[in-house]
């Protein structure tokens, strides 16, 4: 009897770990892991986990092929700047567009407005020209004249002993009379040199409503309700002015795709039609508290209001009396806003400091404030931020809220004087806070995105796949709207729509669903199939 038991108890174990003809396993203990219910799952499954790991092992592959060739180019700028200049590079999240338009560009629309130019001060006056001025259009045929504008508007051929960080923000007022009124000039301008340079999105900073709602600030009373404050500039006509601003983002556009002829065929269009452009209002911080309220308010309306306009910035110098001496009061003012309107982004100039330029204790908060009190999604340039009380404890905390750094290291360089070792950006890389190359002003610095790259290769030491995240950063920290194509966008595990997928080919149905119900995802597929096409030449 025990014989015959124990043989039927062992016919029943074996039965319990057999599979049966119709693929389902029989289940001996209630937490046993469950099996995929029939073959043909497993075997969908099994090609899926096949074909990610062969997608895995060939952008691996291409990824080492592109390192080898970046380090053989690192020793001549020539070669670096060429492999570079091929690189799909994103998005560009911080450009000041009057600061984009280099010298040579502007003084050409300076002459073909019939403008002058003052011979001391070499800036821009309207007409008719005065004894001591000369006409605009006379300068092309004057090389020193023409050399000596060039380098009062930019900060080319700066003087020895002269200070980059005072004549960078001298130049604008010496040209602004020019860039003001050709916005879609600059625009068409600046989006065929980011094309150029494989750059496919921008987020570029600009006043549309012409500086109306800073006027409408000289004319209402400051008071200390911000609630009342706002009621009190809407009822003054704010509204009319984002009305009439978004006609003129209407308007420049339409002799943007006009100039670069976007609507022809591509034998003819130029290539800054295929760069994706958004929005940021630059707040004037400089101006009276009233000023820069009306001024925050008119940004956070807008871009209510306006799908264009993503975001809104405080611009000018952050170490001029004003900025500093109203730094909180100007947190404090977009926090306030920020809980009226909570889906409007926030993007802040903060910590654009060094020590020496302003007392120890203006080092000590204003990236802090601008994440905490602000609740800022980025940073632009974070350059004094080991000087901020309890550094390390801020950038593991800007971490953990994923808080983007715009790296400008051109303008870092140039104005600051802060280049190399002395920039924080290998600190924030260290403590995984996600970073983003940016240009700033290119136009007044010399500069455009390749040549970012090519300072964070040569001045930073970073190695390919730093570069490609950064690029990678660059859309996901967008104020695009839709989902991202990242579950994880610190390991770039794609969705699981489009998992499996290879960016050189069309994607699935399901990925395609995905695609379309995001603008963000779509640009950043439109990355991953750019980056796949420039490492297949290695």
């Amino acid at each position: 009897m025990r014989q015959r038991g124990a043989a039927r108890l062992c016919v029943l174990l074996v039965a319990a770990f057999t599979i049966t003809a119709s693929g389902t396993q029989i289940q001996t203990f209630r937490n046993a892991p469950a099996r995929p219910a029939t073959a043909a799952h497993q075997i969908a499954k099994e090609q899926q986990q096949q074909q990610q790991a062969e997608a895995r092992s060939a952008a691996d592959s291409a990824e080492v092929r592109t390192e080898k060739a970046l380090n053989e180019a690192r020793g001549n700028s020539g070669a670096l700047y060429a492999l570079l200049k091929q690189m799909p590079k994103g998005g560009d999240l911080h450009v000041h567009i009057t600061g984009a338009a280099y010298a040579e560009d502007l003084i050409q629309l300076a002459a073909d407005s019939g403008l002058c130019i003052d011979r001391q001060s070499l800036a821009i006056v309207r007409p008719p020209c005065l004894s001591n001025q000369i006409e605009a259009l006379k300068i092309l045929n004057s090389p020193e004249l023409y050399r000596d504008v060039i380098d009062a508007w930019s900060l080319r051929n700066l003087k020895t002993g002269t200070s980059g960080h005072d004549h960078f923000f001298e130049t604008f007022s010496k040209f602004s009379l020019v860039a003001d009124s050709h916005l879609s000039q600059l625009l068409a301008e600046v989006t065929q040199r980011a094309a150029d340079g494989h750059v496919q999105y921008m987020e570029l900073m600009i006043s549309p409503d012409h500086g109306e709602a800073s006027a409408l600030g000289a004319r209402v009373d400051y008071g200390s309700d911000f609630g009342a404050m706002r009621q009190k500039v809407l009822d003054a006509g704010l509204i009319k002015i984002v009305t009439a601003a978004r006609s003129n983002l209407d308007t420049m556009e339409r002799e943007k795709d006009q100039q670069l002829k976007c609507a022809s065929g591509p034998e003819t269009r130029g290539s800054g039609c295929s760069v994706n452009v958004r929005y940021i209002y630059p707040v004037h911080r400089g101006l009276n508290p009233m000023r820069v309220f009306v001024q925050l308010l008119m940004g956070f309306e807008l871009a209510s209001r306006d799908p264009r306009v993503v975001s809104l910035n405080l611009v000018q110098s952050e170490d001029g009396y004003i900025p500093m001496h109203d730094f909180r009061l100007h947190m404090q003012m977009i926090h306030y806003l920020k809980s009226v309107y909570p889906n409007v982004h926030i993007t802040l100039h903060a910590g654009e400091l060094r020590p020496g330029i302003v007392p120890p204790e203006g080092l000590r908060f204003h990236i802090r404030e601008s994440v905490e009190v602000a609740k800022a999604e980025r940073i632009g340039h974070g350059v004094d931020v080991m000087y901020e009380e309890n550094p390390n404890e801020l950038l593991t905390m800007m971490a953990r809220r994923n808080v983007m750094v715009e790296i400008c290291l051109t303008s870092n360089d140039s104005i600051l004087g802060v280049r190399g070792k002395q920039h924080p950006l290998s600190m924030y890389l260290k403590a995984g806070v996600p970073v983003a190359l940016a240009t700033d002003d290119e136009g007044v610095l010399r500069s455009e995105m390749t040549h970012e790259f090519e300072r964070a290769v040569s001045d930073q030491g970073l190695d390919y796949l730093a570069l490609k995240k950064m690029a990678r950063n660059s859309l996901e920290h967008s104020f695009l709207p839709g989902a991202s194509l990242w579950t994880d966008a610190r390991k770039f595990t794609p969705v699981r729509e489009c998992a499996g997928e290879r960016s050189t080919n069309v994607p699935g149905p399901a990925c395609t669903k995905f695609l379309n119900g995001s603008e963000k995802a779509r640009e950043e597929w439109r990355l991953e199939r750019s980056f796949a096409e420039f490492e297949s030449r290695f």
